[in-house]
């Protein structure tokens, strides 16, 4: 790819494009907002499958667990949203983390978009959103060298550059090989950053109740299931919740800064003691580094309901 179709596959893209996504679904309450958001646009995203990325924390048992409940809970989403055609396009991710940085871990999500990334090029890219662990894009790229100049990645992961120990976010943290690979492959990649960046886009129960609630299955779920959440350790406090991954799929949809502002700089190197270094000689990459939290809300919530 030369340098002048790299930076332009750094840009918004214009009309309709096709894309995968990639979701611990399971994990979080903002990965369902995001799958929500994504449908909801159907003149933008020709979805051409759904990921299930692993996670493992108290809500899973393993890995393995959490991307096997992920893929339960994508299918869940895609009946709310009466879009039961696209549960044949939704791939079972990996088990496991990578080992190394040479050695990919076998999925069908990995194979499907290590062999997708085929049929696409630098001029007409595929788009890939990974709101999860990075395993199964990394997976992907060590399996096909054509994903680096085939394929664009969106990925919420990591925490801001500015932050201590920037690499010690949960997406990031849970596979720094995974995340040295795809920062690391020339990839052109858009970084959104967690803590310090995307933690601006917060909403309320009564945001919630407000604008979503009654308006229909998948509205009410998305609503009920974020104030359960909430409420399971904030009974009688008042609290906000973060929608993270919404920020993803909006970066796609970001014409003229409506959503947000981001810069070029060059790719960071996520380390195994969870900071990043730093190396100005390394190619570029997109850095989100501000959220327009009421557009984006206002957008999202139109859309939903």
């Amino acid at each position: 790819m030369n340098q002048e179709q790299y930076f332009k596959n750094l840009t918004v893209p214009e009309g309709s494009i096709d894309v995968v996504l990639d979701t611990d679904a399971y994990n979080e309450i903002d990965d369902q907002f995001a799958i929500s958001y994504m449908l909801c646009y159907t003149e933008k995203f020709n979805i051409k499958g759904i990921c299930a990325a692993p996670f493992f924390n108290s809500k899973s048992s393993s890995p393995e667990d959490g991307m096997e409940r992920s893929y339960d809970e994508i299918l869940k989403l895609l009946t709310l949203a009466k879009r039961e055609d696209l549960k044949g396009i939704v791939y079972k991710g990996s088990g496991e983390y990578l080992e190394n940085e040479t050695t990919p871990v076998p999925s069908p999500a990995a194979d499907f978009m290590a062999e997708l990334a085929d049929r696409y090029s630098p001029e007409k890219p595929l788009y890939i959103v990974a709101i999860g662990a990075i395993t199964n894009v990394a997976s992907a790229i060590l399996k096909n060298s054509k994903m680096r100049e085939n394929c664009v990645l969106v990925w919420l992961g990591g925490n801001g550059l500015h932050m201590p120990k920037g690499a010690l976010e949960f997406n990031m943290v849970q596979d720094i090989a995974g995340a040295r690979v795809v920062f690391g492959c020339g990839m052109p990649l858009v970084q959104l950053p967690c803590s310090g960046v995307v933690d601006r886009f917060v909403t309320s129960r009564y945001e919630l109740e407000h604008w979503l609630k009654g308006k229909n299955p998948l509205c009410d779920y998305l609503c009920e299931n974020t104030v359960r959440e909430a409420e399971s350790y904030a009974a009688g406090k008042p609290w906000t919740r973060v929608i993270w991954d919404v920020t993803a799929v909006a970066w796609l949809l970001n014409k003229d800064n409506r959503f947000m502002r981001d810069t070029l700089i060059s790719s960071p190197i996520p380390e195994y003691d969870k900071h990043y270094a730093a190396d100005s000689n390394r190619h570029f990459i997109k850095y989100v580094y501000w959220i327009n939290r009421d557009a984006l809300f206002e957008d999202l919530f139109t859309k939903l309901g």
